[in-house]
Formats: structure tokens, sequence, C-alpha cells
């Protein structure tokens, strides 16, 4: 019964009513992604992706105008999953709706719309070497596993919601990334979501239909298993080292338009300072180490040195504070830079790490001077907007202390993780999820910064000015947290290091040798098939 509905949906419809279900496809897997976390969505939408590529052919077409049906079909398909995954940051301009509510249709439709040609140049790709059963699987992986990994650098990059997010959805899935990656899982993903496409069609399109379930099985059980021996392996989560430092995480959830309100801006500062200095719960030991948010302090540091001083007078001896702030340099302050201060119990400034991917027209208008001509700004209120840091440096908060800096949505780029400095002993991530609201926004930012904890082996620290604020350990596991909207602080300690699979942080090295094995077994499974039907 399931079959023959597929097949009729697929096969029968025609024109607007094929592209809606092609769309409601792409957006039906978003259902496995943050907050939902419904993997087995991803067993609805990609098995019937691959029946509209089976039923998108064109006849007496030639050359590339062969490829449209599919390219079109693939663009859909993107379109509604980005739409479904992504339309949470048109509430961004909705803070400021007096001066960005105009730019809402190209928010919520147009970069959906832009990020479907990945999709569709991947279905594209895929139908030129669509073969019969389990190869046409096969091939669609590898196309889709390539445009997600171009998805990642193309214009800056945005690989926001990777399908390999998907299969990762708790710590007990997220250790295979151990092994392949990021871009490693986005290809297995593909692979096992759309197996049971195999189950639908003529005997042509089930062709190796026992070997591929066979497949998906073993790999799904491989994913949780490794997962299962890993975590078994980890030190429980009430182990963590009386030497350890503590840290203390600060959330204010202080409302978007209220954060650079001149009247309020002592207000904000204040509630951070008190946040800060409020006693340990349970008799707990005093914190190392204190975290504020993204642009946190309402104020241009180093510029304001009453700021400093106040800081200084609410910090303990040899406790150190990692605040979020705006930091000014040059005559007359002619750049800004999103950064992260180390300030010490003296008040004054030990080190600075500035953030190095700006948000294109959040934080800086690409092609500026055109975009100003016609009267474009960037959405953060600054004459100009930021400068990006030319290149990351590890953020050495003591002789014993050392962090990955990682400002806001950096935590989405697995291959920009590279920095100069010391060797470091966790990642620090500081963001403002409250442009969002209580979408589905701010846990799926979580969720990709918990899998780069999990990928570099380090334990992450994480303050959201609102959004989700957690020490995780570098298995993904969090030790300690606070929800979208509360206000408060939380104390742990710093979790060890883990050791990962390989040397070094799985990445594109093991991408492309997944690349190359697929590629292997799909010209070997045509080669059988051609032998055996001709």
């Amino acid at each position: 019964m399931v079959s023959s509905l597929y097949l009729r949906l697929t096969e029968n419809l025609t024109g607007w009513r094929k592209a809606l279900l092609t769309i409601l496809a792409g957006a039906s897997v978003t259902l496995a992604l943050p907050p939902f976390d419904f993997l087995p969505a991803g067993f609805i939408g990609f098995p019937l992706l691959v029946l509209l590529i089976d039923s998108s052919g064109t006849k007496n077409a030639t050359g590339w105008k062969r490829l449209l049906p599919a390219f079109r079909t693939g663009w859909l398909f993107g379109f509604g999953y980005f739409l479904a995954g992504l339309w949470w940051i048109g509430m961004a301009l909705l803070v400021d709706a007096e001066n960005f509510a105009w730019a809402l249709p190209f928010a919520i439709l147009g970069l959906p719309a832009f990020l479907a040609f990945f999709f569709a140049f991947a279905a594209a790709f895929a139908r030129v070497f669509w073969g019969a059963g389990l190869i046409r699987i096969l091939v669609l992986a590898i196309a889709l596993g390539v445009t997600e990994w171009l998805r990642a650098f193309i214009l800056t990059g945005f690989p926001w919601n990777a399908l390999g997010y998907m299969l990762m959805p708790t710590p007990l899935l997220m250790q295979s990334v151990t092994i392949t990656g990021l871009y490693g899982m986005n290809i297995l993903a593909v692979v096992i979501f759309a197996m049971p496409a195999l189950l639908f069609g003529d005997k042509r399109q089930r062709y190796g239909w026992r070997s591929g379930l066979i497949t998906a099985c073993a790999l799904l059980i491989a994913h949780a298993g490794y997962g299962a021996w890993r975590l078994q392996q980890a030190p429980a989560l009430s182990e963590q080292g009386a030497d350890a430092p503590v840290i203390r995480l600060v959330q204010a959830s202080i409302a978007q338009d209220a954060k650079w309100d001149n009247q309020l801006r002592r207000a904000i500062f204040d509630k951070h300072l008190d946040l800060s200095t409020r006693p340990p719960a349970n008799g707990q030991p005093v914190p190392d180490v204190i975290i504020w948010p993204e642009t946190s302090v309402p104020y241009v540091l180093p510029q304001v040195e009453e700021a400093l001083s106040a800081i200084g007078k609410a910090l303990q001896p040899n406790q150190m504070l990692l605040a979020g702030a705006v930091r000014g340099e040059g005559e007359n302050l002619s750049a800004y830079y999103n950064s992260i201060f180390a300030v010490n119990a003296a008040g004054q400034v030990t080190a600075t790490a500035d953030k190095v991917h700006l948000v294109p027209f959040g934080e800086y208008l690409p092609l500026e001077d055109l975009l100003r001509s016609v009267g474009m700004q960037e959405v953060v209120e600054l004459p100009g907007g930021f400068t990006a840091a030319p290149a990351r440096h590890a953020l050495n908060v003591s002789p014993s202390l050392t962090l990955l800096p990682l400002i806001c949505y950096e935590a989405i780029f697995p291959s920009e993780l590279g920095y100069q400095g010391k060797s470091v002993d966790a990642i620090i991530n500081i963001t403002n999820d409250a442009w969002y609201g209580n979408t589905p926004g701010p846990y799926q930012h979580f969720r990709q910064a918990q899998l780069r904890a999990v990928e570099q082996g380090l334990p992450l620290l994480r303050a959201a000015n609102n959004g989700i604020s957690a020490i995780t350990d570098s298995y993904g596991r969090i030790t300690k947290h606070l929800n979208l909207n509360e206000v408060g602080f939380i104390d742990g300690r710093l979790p060890p290091k883990a050791t990962g699979f390989w040397r070094k942080p799985a990445g594109e090295t093991q991408f492309f040798t997944l690349l190359f094995i697929l590629l292997v077994i799909s010209c070997g499974l045509h080669a059988i098939r051609t032998e055996r039907f001709g």
C-alpha cells in the first residue's frame, strides 16, 4: 500500500501538484533537525526525492535540456528544505522593523531560493549518471555530498543545517563524526535515508535492494554501536577532575531591541555584573573564569575606562572575565571588531580575540559601495559595520587555560577552526540568539556548536545572551545548561579533552576518501549490472 502510494504520487502527479509535493518532501526532512530531532523524517523525504528524480526524465530531449527536469526537482526539494529550516532568519529583521521589514521576503524566500541551487545542481549531476536501483542512491549521495561541501565555502559559505546533522540528534549518534567529519556524515545521511526507495518501482528500480537495505541497516547499527562504545569509554560526567577550573556562564537574556538603547546600557551592564558576583549554589567553589555572551558589554572597549574599572571591582582576586564586546581601533575609531576580551581583577585587558568570519548583511555589506549607494545597510547598529580579523588566535586566559574562540556562527564552519598560538583546552563560543526569538534557530545553532566539540575532541563553553548556554564535554554530553529565555548563571568544572579516532580531527581527507570509495562501488555495480542485464 505504501509502495503504491509513493509511486502514484511521484509518477502520476504533474504540474503544480508535483512541484508542491517536491517542496513538501524537502520540508518534511527538516523534522529530523533540532528542535524536533525526529530522525524517521529522513526516511520519508529522501526516498520521495529519489522517486521524483526517477520520474523527471524528458522524452526526446537531448544534451543539457534532458537534465532540466532533474534540476527543477532538486531545486524544489532544496527550496522546501531551506524554507522550512531557515524561515526564522526573518525574525532578525523585525527587531528594527521600521528599517528592515522591507527585506523580509529576501530573507525568508530569497535565501532558500539561492541555497536550493546547490541541491538543484546535485540532482542534475546525479541524473547524468543515474543508474538502476542501488546505483542511483550512491550517485545521489555523492552529488549531494559534493554540493554540501561546496556550500561551506562558496560566497563565504553557509553550511547551516548540513544534511549530516539529521543523523546526529543525540551524543550516542554524534560520535561517528570523529571518523568521517561533518562532510562525510552528509554523504552517509543520504545513503541511509534514501535506501527505502529501493522498495518501490519495477525490477530495474529495485535492482540491488537487498544489498542496499542490508547496507543501510549495517551503517545505522555501526553508527549507533560506535557511539555506544565510545561513550562507554568516556569518563562519567560526575568524574570531572577536582583540579579543573570552575567556569561560570552568564545568560542575562537581554531583549535584542534593548541591547543598544542608550538609556538602558548601564542597567544591562549592571545585570551582567550582578549575575557574575552572586555566590555559587550549594557551597560549590567560586568560579575561576566567568564568561559573558557576544557583545554583552554595551560599550566600546577598552575606550570606556569606567566599565573596565567596574569589572575589576566585581572580580575576586585571580578571577578572570571573558566578555563579548565591540573593540574599536584606529583614529577616531575607524574600525570596529566583534571581540572577546579577557579582563582581570585589576580591570586590565590581558588578551583579546576578534571575529574572523563575519555575517554577510548582518555585520558587513558585500559589494559595499554598490549596496550603500542604493541605501542598504548592515543589520548591526555600527557605522560601516564590523571588520574581520585576518586570522584566528588562541585566547590565553591563564598559564593553565587556553581557549579556541568562536564568536556566534563561526561555530558552524568545521573547516575554519585552525588557529595560531598555544594548544587549546576547550572551545569558547559566545553568541546572541535573541535576534531569533523562540524559533528553531537557537536550537539548530547550539547543535552545530555541540558537534564542533565532538569533532575536535574539546569541551565546549557556550555563553548566549539568549539561546542555549551550556557546558558540554568533548563527547557532546551536556553537563550544565540554561534554556532559551532563561535568566541566570551556571557553574561547572571544565571537562577534559578527548582522544579522537584519528590523530587530527576528521575533515576533508576522510570526506574525499569516502567519495572515492562510493565511486568505486558505483562503477563496480554498474559493470555487474551491465554484464548481467546488458
